[in-house]
């Protein structure tokens, strides 16, 4: 059964937005909705299936760390894509669900988040939402990739020893917030993102690169180096020059000076 305000939020965007094929699972309780979305993938689900749950109890973050998501207190979700890209693209597509994932908050709450590389989207110092993007068969004809979305809506998204590190879109606009409207703005942002890539990648690297920030002049530490962000090149890799020169980040946890 949707809660009533995802339910009305779906209603009013395929009112508005025809366009976007969505097809919402609800549970009011999973483990994680990547694992829930990847089983749907595997059985054939098509391009815009999405699972959300109001709590997971092992909700997967990038790197095999733990997304809190606790009941209601956050947006929790992962989308089936089949995007219609060559492999040399599908590296840029957490970059381009990272633009739409900002758009969309945008478009919800008239908060204007920036993006940091490779997953994360912040608010000052402090995390917002993280995507984590995980592929299926990839450069067969029944390729996938599951997008999972983790959003904080409210301040009890996150327990007190994250608090310096996170934030929700409550806590920043000092007002409630629609979840359910949040959620269709969100993924209609989502998909038309991924509709941009798949149409020019060049246009996915330009709003990145506007809505980051940090990824040029910033200091950051990793694998026992450091260095300064130097933006991100045509593939989407971070760019970092050290003592030795340019490196490309492709993947690994940095350490960011902001």
């Amino acid at each position: 059964m949707l809660p009533e305000e995802i339910s009305a939020a779906l209603v009013a965007l395929r009112a508005r937005r025809p366009d976007v094929p969505i097809d919402l699972h609800w549970h009011a309780a999973a483990t994680s909705t990547m694992d829930l979305a990847t089983e749907l993938a595997l059985s054939g689900a098509r391009h815009g299936v999405v699972v959300g749950a109001d709590e997971q109890s092992a909700g997967r973050g990038r790197r095999g760390h733990e997304w809190q998501s606790p009941p209601r207190a956050g947006l929790y979700f992962s989308v089936v894509t089949r995007p219609a890209l060559e492999s040399p693209s599908l590296p840029l597509l957490t970059l381009a669900a990272g633009v739409g994932v900002r758009a969309g908050i945008r478009a919800a709450a008239g908060l204007a988040a920036d993006l940091k590389w490779p997953n994360d989207v912040i608010v000052g110092r402090r995390k917002l939402a993280g995507i984590l993007a995980e592929g299926l068969g990839l450069g067969t004809p029944e390729q996938a990739v599951i997008i999972g979305i983790g959003l904080n809506v409210q301040p009890g998204a996150y327990s007190p020893d994250v608090a310096a590190r996170a934030t929700s879109l409550e806590g920043e606009l000092g007002r409630a917030i629609d979840r359910g409207m949040v959620l269709g703005d969100v993924l209609a942002g989502l998909l038309d993102s991924i509709k941009a890539l798949e149409r020019n990648r060049g246009d996915i690297l330009q709003a990145w690169r506007a809505a980051s920030p940090s990824a040029t002049g910033t200091r950051v530490e990793w694998d026992m180096k450091h260095g300064t962000t130097a933006g991100i090149d045509d593939a989407g890799a971070l760019l970092v020059t050290t003592a030795d020169g340019v490196e490309r980040i492709i993947s690994g946890d940095l350490h960011w000076k902001i």
